[in-house]
């Protein structure tokens, strides 16, 4: 396996004139990554260096254009040219394939979908109104706008999070003790992978997965009729702002308290009234404050005040959220290096 570590060939940082240059252009990198995503250059190239020529017939592109593309993905360290001309993988760049156990090929697209580059210019209208754009650039929420509009963004922003759910499935499964429970349900649970990892983990355990009608029609197989978990799992369509539709010893609320506050307001509303006393509550989500990756998860954040008014969390609003809900926090611990689990219980 060839896998070739770069840096930009200029070690010394840039004067502050250049980086605010290359800030500028941002958006080139981004258009970058998604092209390459979408033509499938770091599937075709193998575990040996390739030249231009043969990546552009196999990605059914042009050589020219191909090699300006992977040399601007080169300066960030994705694909890597070689003297001889040819290019060959990063440790980046091999993220970018399908089939590698870590891809982030489909996040890298949803960042990149179509309603981005209509969304990302208005970003100060965001900022002076604290709302989101979406619903006056296409009539209608952002939810509702992917799936009856844009279905095929939809279809990319399920992949990215079944992607990461599958990612991290196992490290929250791992995390949690749920000795003496006996029903446990993801609210928001997309595809059910923390479901089934936990029901993996207790075999006497009943889980239910619940999420929007699209999204678990595509519930993992081992949940669904003829699954091997399917005795014990149910898969319930439902919008969880809207009521919650089980009743269980433990709720898992994984990264979906991102909506505007009213939205989150209401949903954790719902599962007190649904849960009653005792029930235990965990809510698991990536914070502005506490992570390695600030430049990510900040622009994830502004992200989510363009589409839906939301925002990514610091420890304080999270926990501002939840008492104003009425739940009692019992500890604030970290899952992973850029998850963390708030494990509540909704008071008698």
């Amino acid at each position: 396996m060839t896998t070739v570590q770069t840096v930009p060939t200029a070690q010394a940082a840039p004067p502050p004139s250049m980086r605010l240059r290359e800030l500028a252009f941002g958006a080139a990198c981004a258009a970058a990554l998604r092209a390459a995503a979408r033509l499938g250059v770091a599937d075709a190239l193998g575990d040996s260096p390739m030249a231009v020529e043969d990546l552009a017939a196999a990605v059914k592109a042009e050589p020219r254009p191909l090699r300006r593309l992977l040399r601007a993905l080169s300066c960030y360290g994705v694909f890597a040219e070689r003297p001889d001309g040819t290019f060959a993988h990063t440790d980046v760049s091999r993220l970018l394939r399908e089939d590698d156990p870590n891809s982030l090929r489909a996040i890298s697209l949803w960042c990149t979908e179509p309603w981005t580059w209509d969304a990302w210019p208005l970003l100060d209208e965001a900022v002076r109104t604290g709302r989101n754009v979406v619903e006056d650039l296409y009539g209608k929420e952002f939810f509702p706008y992917l799936n009856e509009d844009a279905p095929e963004s939809a279809d990319v922003f399920n992949r990215a999070m079944t992607t990461s759910s599958v990612q991290s499935a196992r490290d929250v499964a791992d995390f949690l003790d749920l000795s003496g429970s006996s029903s446990v349900a993801d609210l928001g649970g997309g595809q059910g992978h923390v479901v089934a990892s936990l029901l993996d983990k207790y075999p006497a355990m009943h889980g239910t997965l619940v999420d929007l009608p699209r999204v678990v029609e595509n519930a993992v197989p081992r949940l669904r009729a003829g699954g091997d978990l399917a005795d014990r799992a149910r898969v319930v369509p439902g919008d969880v702002r809207t009521a919650v539709p089980v009743k269980a010893d433990v709720y898992v609320i994984k990264n979906i308290l991102e909506w505007d506050d009213e939205s989150t307001a209401r949903t954790l509303r719902n599962v007190r009234e649904t849960g009653g006393p005792g029930t235990r509550v965990v809510v698991i989500e990536n914070l502005v404050d506490d992570t390695p990756s600030m430049r990510f998860s900040t622009a994830m954040d502004l992200m989510l005040l363009l589409n839906v008014g939301g925002a990514k969390h610091t420890t304080e609003s999270m926990i501002g959220r939840l008492t104003e809900a009425g739940l009692v926090i019992d500890r604030i611990s970290p899952v992973n290096p850029y998850l963390h689990a708030f494990d509540c219980h909704i008071p008698a």
